[in-house]
């Protein structure tokens, strides 16, 4: 324990330890973007199930409880919307290759000549 004129261990003492407990997290056990939607869904679930069964001791008002029970269909739009909306925006923004289509014509024509070299008539 440190005495009244001793602060203790350094900053860098103190990260040296700890940095041993935080290693990064390998590609097997790090948590995927369907993960991390499902623990968000089962922690909005579960307080969602929470507040409608209403248990001892908390009663909410009506007004809130009549916003809260139709509250999972107004997520499931509001999630629809967005997605409908970021399809929409990366269809709209999607650039062209014009590079790799000229490069996929050369490919297709080279093809049809070696087809066409074998025999193949079409």
């Amino acid at each position: 324990r440190p005495g009244p004129g001793r602060v203790g261990p350094s900053l860098t003492v103190l990260t040296a330890r700890l940095s041993r407990f935080s290693r990064p997290l390998s590609p097997q056990t790090a948590m995927t973007k369907l993960g991390q939607w499902l623990c968000g869904l089962a922690l909005l679930g579960s307080a969602w199930a929470a507040l409608t069964l209403e248990p001892p001791g908390l009663r909410l008002p009506a007004p809130f409880r009549q916003v809260l029970l139709p509250l999972p269909v107004y997520l499931l739009v509001a999630f629809g919307c967005y997605s409908l909306a970021t399809v929409g925006y990366r269809l709209a923004t999607f650039n062209d290759c014009e590079e790799a289509a000229a490069e996929l014509q050369e490919h297709i024509s080279a093809a049809r000549a070696d087809l066409r070299r074998r025999g193949l008539r079409f």
